[in-house]
């Protein structure tokens, strides 16, 4: 019954089976006075005072040294030299900002095609924001052809009925790989606006093309082969833990909401 659940859909989205099985998880710091130091009875903070005796014996102050106010003018005239002008440091710190401001900017729109889960990722995150283009870019192609476009309408469509604010990916791994083909799931969630989460599942094909980077297959260059044998390793791959992990998840939300597979069956006539 599993295997006829996963024969001829390579690229499955749960609840597109005969079983409503859903969209397929010291410093210690011490100061002087801490320590107990003391300090030398013939000296003050502010130096030795001079004293000469005068005729009648008694003492006369003549001058008080202040070293210190020595070395702090010295400071001061360094301090002055070394100062950085502030118009300098404020174009310092814009520049530092835009440039992180264009990192992150091209980063958070590219789509990584260095491994098979990035580029999957890429494509359920594509969905969520709608973005054809990066959808296309997934697939290595400019212009979609009459299959994928179907696909690409048929899954936006699909979010749009379980009313969709956000998607959040839960897992993504192989279920298995041949040669430059990696056979992928992911699990992720459809955050809805009534707060509620439901659980998804989705496998993918990619490929590994000439130039080191992986793309997903279009539906119409997967065969007859590629459909039977990632049946035989879905079958299998229903027996591990994530996949027992996202069932599980998924019929507590059937549990607490009977029904809803029907509405949504409804909204997508």
């Amino acid at each position: 019954m599993e295997n006829e659940k996963a024969k001829g859909n390579v690229q499955k989205r749960s609840g597109t089976g005969s079983k409503k099985t859903g969209h397929s998880k010291s410093n210690i710091r011490r100061s002087a006075l801490e320590t107990g130091r003391k300090r030398s009875a013939g000296n003050s903070r502010t130096g030795m005072r001079n004293v000469k005796l005068n005729e009648t014996g008694g003492a006369k102050t003549v001058s008080r040294t202040t070293g210190a106010g020595k070395s702090r003018s010295g400071s001061r005239n360094r301090k002055k030299k070394t100062r950085i002008p502030s118009i300098y440091l404020a174009g310092g710190a814009a520049v530092v900002l835009l440039l992180l401001v264009i990192i992150f900017a091209v980063k958070s729109c590219g789509i990584s095609h260095k491994t098979p889960e990035g580029v999957v990722r890429g494509l359920i995150e594509s969905y969520s924001s709608e973005n054809e283009k990066k959808i296309r870019n997934c697939y290595g192609v400019k212009t979609a052809d009459e299959n994928l476009q179907q696909e690409m309408d048929a899954t936006v469509k699909y979010f749009e009925a379980h009313n969709t604010e956000k998607i959040e990916i839960t897992d993504c791994n192989s279920i298995y790989s041949s040669g430059q083909y990696t056979y992928m799931y992911i699990t992720y969630n459809l955050v809805q606006k009534d707060g509620q989460s439901y659980p998804c599942i989705s496998t993918y094909m990619t490929q590994k093309k000439d130039n080191n980077k992986y793309y997903i297959l279009m539906p119409s260059d997967i065969t007859e082969d590629m459909n039977k044998q990632a049946a035989e390793k879905y079958a299998l791959f229903m027996k591990t833990d994530a996949y027992k992990t996202y069932s599980t998840a998924y019929e507590k939300f059937i549990k607490k909401n009977p029904g809803y597979e029907d509405k949504i069956a409804a909204k997508l006539k």
